[in-house]
């Protein structure tokens, strides 16, 4: 019910008295959702942008460089300085790969999604924009998102590890490998229809309420970090199949990178991105069988 106006006070049409400034919003724990001018909107964008784009051009350059089969994940043992480290380090063979190999997931992540993560920096950033550690705090934000695309990393090194070890000791897996490819295919395309793709998709277009349940300020190092690792944790939730495309086109290939990009940032950021659910679905289901009666 709405305050009693003073004697004599004019009413504005919202219920309060003319003259008197409305409240502020307040998100959690006294931080204020402050109004961010244009300069500072465009500047977490550009920077955005930029890093994004520098990830591409460390891609192109790197793709057709003499190193470009490394982007591939392959061969990194015949590097000289690699195969020291993989003698220094305990257990390096293993380790040191799997390293550098997730460290070129992320840079294909930084060109591919970073520019997705915006709606939800721009917002954060609103937030604590009244904190003196705000810029650290939307770092860390960053940080987790990708720290969780990290470890992704390196579980599909794993799975790639496998597959290759099982491939040498089952021939068949050589000479059918098609079929492999036909099974991520068809996994990517029924995941297209799958209710968890769409949970993990409403926590990236609702980028409010998602900050509000983990944002409190009592801890804010640590609950930016959290912020950052669930929202990545989502974004692999909605993203992981389209992205193990990847392992069937080329994991150095930038041209199948920039389609996949648009569309899981589509499927992500735009009003219409569920529209892209049916055609994408049956598209990836058709290519997956189109393979296998090739080969029948």
């Amino acid at each position: 019910m709405p305050a009693l106006a003073r004697p004599g006070a004019t009413v504005s049409p919202k219920g309060r008295p003319e003259g008197e400034q409305a409240p502020k919003r307040v998100s959690a724990e006294g931080s204020q959702l402050s109004p961010l001018g244009p300069a500072h909107s465009w500047a977490l964008g550009g920077l955005l942008l930029a890093l994004a784009a520098l990830a591409w051009v460390a891609l192109f350059w790197w793709s057709a460089s003499p190193y470009g089969r490394y982007l591939a994940h392959g061969g990194w043992n015949d590097l000289a300085l690699v195969a020291q480290l993989c003698r220094a380090v305990p257990q390096g063979s293993i380790v040191v790969p799997a390293a550098l190999h997730a460290l070129a997931w992320v840079l294909m992540i930084g060109a591919m999604m970073l520019p997705t993560t915006y709606p939800l920096l721009a917002l954060f950033r609103r937030i604590v924009a009244g904190r003196p550690d705000a810029r650290a705090l939307v770092a860390r934000v960053l940080a987790g998102f990708f720290a969780a695309w990290f470890a992704f990393g390196l579980l599909a090194h794993a799975a790639d590890g496998l597959l290759q070890w099982a491939a040498l000791r089952v021939p068949g897996l050589i000479t059918h490998g098609w079929l492999v490819g036909a099974a991520v295919l068809a996994g990517a395309g029924a995941f297209q229809f799958s209710a968890l793709k769409y949970r993990c998709l409403e926590q990236c277009h609702t980028p409010f309420s998602f900050i509000m349940a983990r944002w409190h300020g009592r801890q804010p190092g640590r609950e930016a970090w959290r912020i950052g690792i669930d929202h990545g944790l989502f974004c692999l939730g909605c993203c992981w199949a389209l992205m193990l495309l990847m392992f069937v086109v080329g994991t150095g290939n930038l041209g199948w990178m920039l389609v996949l990009a648009a569309v899981m940032a589509a499927e992500k950021n735009l009003p219409w991105g569920r529209r892209l659910r049916m055609p994408l679905g049956v598209g990836l289901l058709g290519w997956s069988a189109a393979i296998v009666a090739a080969h029948a």
